[in-house]
């Protein structure tokens, strides 16, 4: 049975007590709200579809926020522990944070999504941010015994953007390491280990940065991947310029890449080379494409997609971006081999990413790895050397 009670001039209090139902009680300003909720709540209890909200009582999406941060966030990889922070940070700030969880609804959300839309003009901004309440909502549900439908399962969401076709053009690898010289990139050395390696491998920048040691196999020729960005584990062949720049490197840390602690300095220093260099809407993330497509016409799909990490095939389509050129290349290498010629396709001016081999005086065949690259430590200073296609390139830089 229900119950209303006045409590003072300007309050109500309804009381729901119902076999089989755990106790209700709200307080209101109006006796018309106190029914209104009455009503609600006994309907819901015929209906069966009652659920009993004080496991989230006052709980505000704030404070949801706030426990997102500290429970879920570390477990996600490294790489993209920074961006969720940032994006929980911004949400927090938001009016929405201050509303209780038990009365936000869809139409909130969608009036979230229009508002931010407007604000950030991005499309991909207001999606991954409606991602991460979304999962919010699923966590509660699922972990934290919130009971709760998710608001956000109908809400639209802005379309993803289009894949970047971005690659590098003409010259513009060698106009891009020529770049890393300059005096604004504050860790040269790191820079261009980062940024042959990725072309090489095609690891995502996050993936550098925590790639350890322990990890790699030179003798095998082989990386072992156990933070990758989505969480599952993967192995990289190394071609030889991989070896090549991994054996110049210093090991005086765990870390393969000691100069950048994330991703952000990484991404200031290969904007200041892209820059001198001239290069126009160039991102270190392109470098992946680039070693994707480099990569594809020499494997089947599958593979490729296990290489770079891709769950679907569908992303190995996004990210392999040939040039007309290069098609073009690749069906008369098919017409060559019917015809019985040359069965390899027309080199795609020198950029497949498996390298030549050094000149004869620094290789004797013998093995497919070279000796431990030069490192000579003085005065906190490193010199390293990377080799090139039987050229070396020398660069300082200050020991971090």
């Amino acid at each position: 049975m229900a119950n209303i009670q006045k409590r003072g001039e300007y309050q109500y209090q309804a009381d729901i007590r119902r076999k089989g139902f755990p106790r209700q009680t709200q307080t209101f300003l109006t006796k018309d709200d106190a029914e209104r909720w009455v009503r609600k709540h006994e309907g819901q209890m015929d209906e069966g579809k009652f659920r009993d909200l004080r496991p989230v009582a006052k709980l505000t999406l704030g404070d949801a926020l706030d426990r997102y941060m500290d429970e879920v966030v570390p477990t996600k990889a490294v790489g993209g522990q920074r961006n969720e922070r940032n994006r929980i940070r911004l949400l927090k700030k938001h009016p929405l944070a201050r509303r209780e969880l038990s009365t936000l609804q869809s139409s909130d959300f969608a009036k979230y999504r229009n508002e931010r839309t407007a604000q950030v003009g991005s499309a991909n901004t207001v999606r991954l941010e409606l991602a991460l309440l979304s999962h919010l909502y699923t966590i509660g549900k699922k972990e934290w015994n919130w009971p709760l439908d998710n608001p956000l399962t109908d809400v639209r969401r802005p379309s993803a953007p289009e894949g970047r076709e971005r690659r590098l053009r003409g010259d513009e690898e060698a106009r891009l390491l020529s770049g890393v010289s300059d005096e604004r990139v504050r860790q040269p050395v790191w820079l261009e280990a980062c940024i042959r390696l990725s072309l090489a491998t095609g690891l995502r920048a996050g993936e550098l940065l925590t790639l350890e040691w322990s990890q790699v196999d030179l003798k095998g020729g082989v990386m072992n991947l156990t933070k990758a960005r989505n969480g599952s584990k993967r192995s990289v062949g190394l071609n030889l310029e991989a070896v090549r720049v991994l054996q110049c490197l210093p090991r005086s840390t765990e870390k393969v890449i000691k100069g950048y602690h994330e991703t952000g300095k990484l991404d200031c220093d290969f904007k200041a080379a892209c820059v001198a260099a001239g290069l126009l809407d160039l991102h270190f993330h392109d470098l992946r494409h680039e070693a994707a497509t480099r990569l594809a016409p020499h494997m089947m799909p599958q593979e490729l997609a296990k290489i770079m990490g891709w769950k679907t095939l569908q992303m190995a389509m996004r990210y392999y971006n040939p040039s007309p050129s290069e098609l073009a290349a690749r069906v008369r290498a098919v017409e060559a081999a019917r015809s019985g010629g040359s069965t390899e396709p027309e080199a795609s001016s020198g950029k497949h990413i498996v390298v030549a081999a050094p000149s004869s005086d620094s290789y004797d065949g013998s093995s497919a790895l070279l000796d431990h690259g030069a490192v000579a430590t003085c005065d906190n200073v490193i010199r390293v050397e990377f080799a090139r296609r039987g050229t070396v390139s020398t660069r300082t830089a200050q020991a971090a």
